[in-house]
């Protein structure tokens, strides 16, 4: 399964961006991690495979909002009120291998995309 990520971009304080993921084969859970510049990867948000389940992060509860279109394979980050503290490249990733329960772990993903950068000016 291959993962493209697209939406990444430069925006104020304040703005908003909405970033989708494509997975080119089946796919289950599926979430966005990103990585700020000099620090480790980390969980944004994450949703199950049927949509009816969704963890994000307590820095970007309220602003962030993940979603999915199981028909076009596609999962969505959108954010709000954008921080530079957001700043960050973005990986949607995806679990394979049938129904999982619904984790935050890096680990627990086996499909990752390469990544769109996301960048907060103040």
């Amino acid at each position: 399964v291959q993962l493209q990520a697209s939406g990444g971009g430069l925006v104020q304080a304040g703005g908003s961006l909405r970033l989708s993921c494509v997975a080119s084969g089946p796919s289950y859970n599926m979430g966005w991690f990103r990585q700020p510049p000099g620090k480790e990867r980390e969980y944004v948000a994450v949703i199950s495979w049927n949509g009816g389940r969704m963890l994000s992060t307590d820095v970007v509860k309220g602003r962030f909002t993940i979603s999915r279109d199981k028909d076009k394979n596609t999962v969505y980050l959108d954010m709000t009120n954008l921080r530079p503290e957001d700043t960050a490249v973005y990986q949607c990733a995806a679990t394979g291998g049938g129904r999982r329960p619904l984790t935050a772990t890096i680990d627990d993903y086996d499909y990752w995309g390469p990544g769109t950068q996301v960048t907060v000016s103040s």
